[in-house]
């Protein structure tokens, strides 16, 4: 074969060599990827969550405080989070403003960051967190009454293609009011991150980030006993149960 040959064979094996690593490389899409697609998880019209778990008899967590979803627990191997930026002119005190929210969300999710693989991205659509600069609505109880809060997670069970195919995979909006001193603010930060990545029930101890009735000093780290917790959650298994559907484009 002469030197012509050669060089066509040469040329033929990279083109299959870059084909097949492009393949391989949209079977690993990032799981930071910009959505494609996207649709509620389709789940049986019985379907209900499971019972939650037996409490650990030595009392150094809460998991049976936690409740899973109807289509399991929703926690991930990896977090894409996605926190809103300032949107004021800088200079500004109304960006002063923002700053300090942002420095206190931040704040608020770092002990979680040592905890958890956990990436920061640039756009809402590649985060299954999604951190909003708003006050939530009221609340409406079963008695019909109404209360206001300070932060709030709101969770989705959604079909979705990130490159790879549909998957199943958790969504969380958490809306956290501006305008707090920044200690109140980071304590609900890291109090409502927590729903977000999975701890779905409170604790009966004030001293925990989780508590359902805070102590009277905010709680700006975790306690032994999340961080139990959340290592008992992540033993359970990480990943939502497969979709039932395909996801529809949005």
């Amino acid at each position: 074969m002469g030197p012509a040959g050669w060089r066509e064979r040469l040329a033929q094996a990279l083109a299959l060599t870059s084909a097949l690593w492009l393949a391989g490389a949209k079977a690993e899409a990032s799981p930071c990827a910009p959505l494609q697609s996207s649709a509620p998880l389709s789940l049986p019209a019985a379907a209900a969550a499971a019972a939650p778990p037996a409490s650990d008899p030595s009392g150094r967590d809460y998991r049976h405080q936690l409740r899973p979803t109807p289509a399991g627990w929703p926690v991930r191997q990896q977090w894409c989070v996605w926190i809103e930026p300032p949107r004021e002119p800088a200079g500004s005190a109304a960006a002063d403003r923002e700053q300090r929210w942002l420095s206190a969300v931040h704040a608020g999710l770092e002990p979680w960051r040592e905890l958890l693989s956990i990436t920061l991205v640039d756009t809402a659509d590649q985060a299954q967190v999604r951190v909003w600069r708003r006050q939530p609505p009221l609340q409406r109880l079963a008695d019909g009454r109404t209360r206001a809060s300070n932060g709030r997670a709101i969770l989705q069970l959604l079909v979705v293609d990130r490159g790879a195919g549909a998957q199943a995979e958790p969504r969380v909006d958490v809306l956290l009011t501006p305008g707090r001193a920044a200690g109140a603010l980071q304590a609900t930060a890291l109090h409502e991150l927590g729903h977000a990545f999975g701890l779905w029930g409170h604790s009966e101890h004030p001293g925990d980030a989780m508590a359902a009735v805070p102590g009277p000093v905010p709680m700006l780290n975790l306690s032994p006993r999340d961080r139990a917790t959340l290592q008992w959650l992540l033993e359970q298994g990480n990943r939502l149960r497969a979709p039932q559907q395909p996801p529809a484009t949005p």
